[in-house]
């Protein structure tokens, strides 16, 4: 069987070519405008709302009778919505609830300190308490430095080290110490319930409905990425040209996501039911596809510094080679496509792992054929490391497919 090849109209490029190109370019740039447009409404809405909750709680200040009841302590109430109110409705809501717990455990164990130091006499109130600061404060700081804790209740530990700390030693007496920390505690929760409401009720902002966008368009960022180095590595280069350059800014994002991505997850297990997500949705899923992926984004780009490495083979072989790679390759992509389609639209799909499978024998036989052997040892290792590369991204991909059916099983996605 032979492959003949026209490479005299490599360079000419058709009119259908440029408007395709045109048309693409238009596309992504009408899109790129929308994104910006929406998150950019996003920040104006979200800022609306913190100024709604402010003025609701300050009412507590501005009207008489509210104020007869609380006093003072009204002030409680507006620092709560400013330090608990985030972007996020699952980001607040965790908030206030380990502000709320950290305050109680921390009041809590104050007026035990104080109820403990409060017959001893001057010098025994100044040991007991100073014991209990240091242990307290020594124990709750060194769980601050766990990371799983420190990635989930760092806030309400902080929290709980501060309330602590100003109860023990505020030198009150044990009665009023009590009535403090009620008045006190009563404030925060009313500052909490107008933070809860008005971002639950108010065009809320959801990190799960985030965290699976984000999860899906990094598929669509991971096959352009492929589908430029494969364009990049099979075109024409004569003697006084240059390889392309590759856009990897999509793969450079992927690869910084994983903060943002623990966060969006853990705000999103805060989250009430809404949408097509229950109260056990399997978040930690979307960790470990994220983590996958960021695995295949430093592939991708090992493959363009491949692509744009001076030890290249020749035309003739790029040529020998080009047909079946632009196929594994444009097969790859389709198949991120699918896989991000896949989460996005929340329904599974069989035909990617099959696809997969056939690549991976294309492959397998490209790199045993004849047309590769026999060649100059520069060349066979510029060839062989542009292989395994692909391969590498083959076995990736695949992988990445049985996760996200393990999570279209898991999380209940609808049969196509």
């Amino acid at each position: 069987m032979s492959t003949i090849i026209d490479i005299s109209k490599e360079n000419e490029t058709s009119p259908n070519y440029e408007k395709q190109n045109k048309f693409s370019f238009l596309v992504k740039f009408s899109s790129l405008i929308e994104k910006h447009c929406n998150q950019h409404m996003q920040k104006i809405i979200h800022s609306i709302k913190v100024g709604i909750a402010l003025v609701l709680v300050s009412l507590l200040y501005l009207l008489d009778p509210l104020f007869e009841q609380v006093g003072e302590n009204a002030m409680w109430a507006i620092m709560t919505v400013v330090v608990v109110f985030e972007f996020f409705a699952g980001a607040t809501l965790s908030k206030g609830l380990l502000r709320g717990l950290g305050t109680i455990c921390g009041g809590g164990l104050g007026c035990l300190t104080a109820v403990m130091a409060d017959d001893l006499g001057k010098i025994g109130n100044a040991v007991v308490v100073g014991a209990s600061v240091f242990i307290f404060g020594a124990v709750a700081t060194y769980c601050r430095l766990i990371p799983s804790i420190k990635r989930k209740y760092d806030y309400g530990v902080m929290i709980f080290i501060l309330t602590f700390n100003l109860v023990a030693v505020s030198g009150l007496r044990a009665d009023k110490v009590l009535e403090l920390a009620r008045e006190r505690l009563s404030t925060i929760g009313m500052g909490f319930a107008v933070c809860i409401c008005t971002s639950l009720l108010v065009f809320p902002m959801w990190a799960s409905d985030e965290l699976h966008r984000l999860t899906s368009s990094n598929f669509e960022k991971l096959a352009c990425c492929i589908e430029d180095c494969m364009k990049a590595y099979f075109s024409v280069i004569g003697e006084k040209e240059s390889m392309p350059s590759i856009n990897v800014s999509g793969c450079k994002s992927v690869l910084h996501s994983k903060s943002s991505d623990e966060s969006l997850a853990n705000f999103a297990r805060w989250e009430p039911w809404h949408g097509r997500f229950g109260f056990y949705y399997p978040w930690e899923k979307y960790i470990k596809i994220g983590g996958l992926i960021r695995e295949l984004a430093s592939i991708i780009l090992s493959m363009q510094e491949c692509v744009g490495s001076p030890l290249q083979p020749s035309i003739p072989l790029h040529h020998a080679i080009k047909e079946p790679c632009k196929s594994v390759g444009l097969s790859i992509a389709l198949t991120m496509r699918e896989l991000g389609k896949s989460i996005m639209n929340m329904k599974r799909s069989q035909t990617k792992v099959l696809k997969l499978e056939s690549i991976k024998r294309e492959l397998n036989l490209l790199s045993t054929s004849p047309t590769l052997k026999g060649i100059a040892n520069v060349e066979s290792l510029a060839i062989a490391n542009f292989l395994f590369l692909l391969m590498e991204i083959v076995d990736k991909v695949e992988v990445l497919a049985k996760e996200v059916e393990e999570l279209g099983e898991a999380a209940g996605f609808q049969s196509k």
